[in-house]
C-alpha cells in the first residue's frame, strides 16, 4: 500500500472557492430560476457535478480539507463558505447537494451568518 499523497494547499484552496462560488451560483438559480432562463435541467446538472467534484477534493484531503475551509470561513464569512465548511463536517459525507432541502439550508446559513433568511 502506498502511503497517502501529500495535499496540496493551492489546490485545497482552489477547491474551497470553487465550492462555494458554485454553490452560490447553484443556490441564486434555484431561488429565482426566471433570472436566468439558460440555467436549465442540464447545466443545473453539470454545475452540481462541479460541486460535488470540489467537496469530494477537499473531503479526501480530510482534516487539511477541513482546515482549509476553515481558514476560508474565517476571511470570507459569505454563505458559500459556510455551505462548504457544514458540508465537510462529521456526518456530512454522504449528503449530496441536490438532495438538500435548500430553504432549510438557506435558513442554516443565514442564521449562523446573522442574516435574515
Amino acid at each position: 500500500m502506498y502511503p497517502p499523497a501529500p495535499a496540496l494547499p493551492e489546490i485545497l484552496r482552489q477547491h474551497a472557492e470553487q465550492a462555494a462560488f458554485l454553490w452560490t451560483l447553484y443556490d441564486r438559480a434555484m431561488l429565482f430560476p426566471e433570472e436566468n432562463p439558460e440555467m436549465d435541467a442540464l447545466r443545473i446538472a453539470r454545475l452540481l457535478e462541479r460541486l460535488e467534484a470540489h467537496l469530494d477534493g477537499l473531503r479526501l484531503a480530510g482534516a487539511e480539507g477541513l482546515r482549509m475551509a476553515e481558514t476560508r470561513m474565517a476571511e470570507y464569512p459569505e454563505p458559500g463558505e459556510l455551505f462548504v465548511l457544514r458540508m465537510l463536517q462529521p456526518g456530512a459525507e454522504g449528503l449530496r447537494v441536490a438532495a438538500l432541502d435548500l430553504d432549510k439550508v438557506r435558513a442554516y446559513l443565514a442564521g449562523r451568518l446573522g442574516q435574515p433568511p
